[in-house]
């Protein structure tokens, strides 16, 4: 009689948990409001925001001088 060298194969232990218990998504996944696609949207989408709610700002320009204040209106190239 032939002997037959038998292994034992087991899963992982990633593979085990992945299986008992789904993958949690991070709380900041679960918002109310719908994320903004690109770069431009998010920014005017922060901006809409700040005015509404008149948030005070302070801006600080390249040579150091601070204007404060709240944004009245904005375009593509202007902050009022």
């Amino acid at each position: 009689m032939e002997t037959v060298n038998r292994k034992l194969i087991r899963p992982s232990l990633n593979e085990i948990k992945e299986q008992i218990s789904p993958p949690r998504r991070p709380p900041c996944q679960s918002q109310k409001k719908p994320v903004p696609a690109g770069p431009d949207q998010c920014g005017e989408f922060l901006l809409r925001e700040q005015m509404q709610a008149r948030t005070p700002m302070v801006f600080v320009l390249r040579d150091g001088e601070t204007l404060h204040g709240i944004i009245e209106w904005y375009d593509k190239c202007c902050l009022k």
